[in-house]
């Protein structure tokens, strides 16, 4: 169990690293390229902060755990709005002034709506994994396309303008880069390995850690990007990369691995897990734009840390009933 455990937190270790690294080499690049920092912010950053629970997914559906990738992807969305934002606001209360960030939460909904579709009967196929990786591409485009007409005033281009930093020589950017993506599959290699011994050792679902050790484990780089953000006053830059997050969770982590191993998953899945995730997703969605001007109070934050609590201690019950 010893062995166990430190792989993972070897794993979270180098996921936490070679995320940090590879969204600096990815950025950097892009600048170079040209690229407003707006759209690198919107797509090449929202993505790269996946990427952890990319090569988790595809690491576990090549070890036939596919169950752990859609754990992780479901537990993320959850981690993402109940732990990683509720702390946040706790921290400091935030306003979202974007109009980018709120259209990009609608872009969100849309994806996990075409994921539940997809999932009612049960499995994941190939099939699904493609409409799924299709839809990513076509929400890429539009979060372009979003950039594109975004106004010269929006709060958001600003904060990207702060927080990217100059670009580097490309050859420092090409090894950040290639290190940074070395670090995330031996990360997650070894995070996988050990959470499948764990969940081995206690009788636990390989889709209970994936949801729990697996989804928290790789939500730290989102949770420490966005309290950076909110110290830096820059609120719509940490709303923006967990709605990212969130949208790139539901189309990649679960189309890749369906796409390399299709399979049947838990009934817990439609009524439990998916239903929370919805929920938390429309409550941030009322809380920004239904609250006084966007603003997202203390209050706020404590109920959706709450929330995230509270699920977590539905999921350890029903784990320790059916061991």
């Amino acid at each position: 169990m010893l062995v166990s455990c430190l792989l993972v937190l070897i794993g979270l270790a180098l996921l936490i690293y070679g995320a940090d690294m590879f969204v600096n080499g990815a950025s950097s690049i892009a600048r170079q390229l040209g690229m407003p920092p707006l759209i690198i912010g919107l797509t090449i950053v929202g993505f790269a902060t996946s990427a952890p629970e990319i090569l988790v997914g595809t690491v576990s559906a090549l070890q036939d755990k596919t169950a752990i990738a859609i754990g992780n992807a479901l537990g993320s969305n959850i981690t993402n709005i109940g732990l990683v934002l509720g702390v946040s606001i706790l921290l400091l209360p935030i306003t979202v002034a974007s109009r980018t960030i709120k259209r990009e939460y609608g872009l969100m909904c849309i994806a996990l709506f075409l994921a539940l579709l997809l999932m009612l009967d049960g499995h994941l196929s190939r099939i699904d994994a493609i409409i799924l990786l299709v839809a990513l591409l076509g929400s890429l485009g539009w979060i372009v396309w979003i950039a594109k007409k975004s106004s010269a005033n929006d709060p958001l281009i600003s904060e990207f303008e702060q927080e990217l930093s100059e670009p580097e020589p490309t050859k420092i950017a090409v090894v950040k880069l290639l290190i940074g993506l070395i670090l995330l599959v031996g990360g997650a290699d070894l995070l996988v390995r050990g959470a499948v011994f764990i969940a081995e050792s206690y009788g636990v679902s390989d889709l209970v850690i994936g949801l729990t050790i697996v989804a928290i484990g790789t939500s730290l780089p989102e949770l420490a990007a966005s309290i950076a953000s909110i110290l830096k006053k820059e609120a719509d830059i940490a709303i923006g990369n967990i709605i990212g997050s969130n949208m790139f969770n539901i189309l990649a982590v679960l189309g890749i691995p369906a796409l390399i191993n299709p399979d049947y998953f838990a009934s817990e899945v439609l009524t439990r897990d998916y239903p929370a995730m919805i929920g938390l997703s429309l409550l941030l969605g009322a809380m920004i734009f239904i609250s006084s001007k966007g603003k997202l109070v203390r209050i706020e934050g404590a109920i959706l840390l709450a929330c995230f609590i509270g699920y977590q201690y539905v999921l350890f019950s029903q784990s320790i009933m059916t061991t």
